[in-house]
């Protein structure tokens, strides 16, 4: 059902920041949805880390997609972002483009991304409205401690490599979702609508990690960017990637490595540790697998074989699904 709406009217009927939070009593934020501007007051002594993700139908996700269920993904891969730099979630901002004014399309939106926003404990402070082909923007703002941030540029040779959680489900939900039925499918749905945004993890990576990324793109894909920016070989052996249970038994061998090696979507962290902070890694309560080494030289290589371009790529004519 569609009904005309005003853009004031839209906003405060489906993203009030109080329905979104439950509260309007947060330092951070002095004035947040109803002015032109909202206002921040970033904590003395932390940086803002700020990124931005455009999430477009049939390029991200399907036309059909759940909205709560998409609603919680969008923020949660946004989110994503600040658990990669060590960053704590204090705010963000949506602009959402719709075809039209779906009332239930936008209370089950509404209902999921306020979910989502309490679970992480991130307010939304403001955003646009606009008509045009569905799809929505979303900035996030995060602090961190000067000097604390994660980056990607600082792995350097005889660092150990690990990734956290389980890889290749959320890819393997979009190629055989219609031939799962059941618990199996459950399981799958859930790795691509609700990833982990390892947020806990990247604060408690400060310090200890040499260079993190968050993987979206493909873990290897995600990986070259810390090997290019950091000057070093990324070595990864695939009998120690941490292939998710229901890939494995729903997938031949070669097809669930494939998805957990390039599948992207995962949202899990893989970063770098020199040798001595391992044993300060591994005493933290967090599932984390060491999959590899850093070596002298360029490039990441998966078995010994160098790869290439292996992950998502959005200006390929050939990557004609919805991720």
């Amino acid at each position: 059902m569609s009904q005309t709406l005003s853009e004031f009217d839209l906003i405060a009927r489906f993203f009030d920041v109080q329905a979104l939070t439950g509260s309007t009593d947060n330092p951070f934020i002095p004035l947040a949805i109803g002015d032109d501007c909202a206002l921040l007051a970033p904590t003395a002594g932390c940086q803002l880390a700020v990124s931005v993700d455009t999430l477009v139908s049939g390029v991200h996700f399907l036309p059909d997609a759940p909205a709560d269920r998409l609603a919680w993904r969008a923020l949660a891969v946004s989110i994503s972002d600040l658990a990669a730099m060590g960053a704590e979630p204090k705010a963000f901002t949506l602009a959402l483009t719709l075809p039209q004014t779906n009332t239930q399309w936008l209370q089950d939106f509404a209902s999921g991304l306020a979910s989502a926003a309490q679970y992480y404990g991130i307010p939304l402070v403001g955003g646009d409205t606009t008509r045009g082909p569905l799809a929505m923007t979303l900035q996030v703002m995060g602090e961190v401690p000067i000097g604390a941030a994660l980056r990607r540029d600082g792995a350097a040779e005889g660092d150990e490599v690990f990734v956290s959680g389980y890889l290749g489900a959320a890819h393997v939900a979009l190629d055989y979702l219609a031939t799962v039925q059941g618990g199996q499918a459950s399981e799958l749905l859930r790795a691509y609508y609700e990833p982990e945004s390892c947020i806990a993890l990247g604060m408690a990576l400060r310090g200890m990690a040499s260079a993190v990324v968050d993987i979206s793109d493909g873990l290897l894909a995600d990986l070259g960017h810390i090997a290019n920016l950091s000057g070093v070989a990324v070595e990864i052996a695939s009998e120690l990637l941490p292939i998710h249970p229901t890939v494995v038994n729903l997938c031949d061998p070669a097809l669930a490595l494939k998805a957990a090696a390039t599948g992207g979507d995962d949202y899990q962290l893989a970063f770098c540790v020199p040798a001595d902070q391992v044993p300060a890694l591994q005493a933290l309560p967090f599932n984390v697998t060491r999959i590899g080494r850093c070596r002298a030289g360029r490039g990441v290589t998966l078995d010994q074989k160098s790869v290439s371009h292996a992950g998502y790529q959005h200006f390929e004519a050939s990557h004609d699904d919805a991720r």
